[in-house]
């Protein structure tokens, strides 16, 4: 006897993802401020975020 399959129940290995909270978004202008080079300190380290004559950014520890 052939019944209908039954849908799954909720589960968290088959309930569907939450929607993730969107990322805010920093304009590069912004982060930069008029100049060629900042320097972003994250966790105890210094990194250098710098912008290239074409245009690109460039993110270097």
């Amino acid at each position: 006897m052939n019944t209908p399959a039954l849908p799954l129940p909720q589960t968290p290995a088959n309930a569907p993802a939450a929607s993730p909270t969107p990322s805010p978004t920093l304009d590069s202008a912004q982060l930069l401020g008029g100049r060629k080079q900042v320097a972003i300190n994250h966790g105890g380290e210094l990194y250098s975020l710098r912008l290239t004559r074409n245009g690109k950014l460039i993110l270097t520890k």
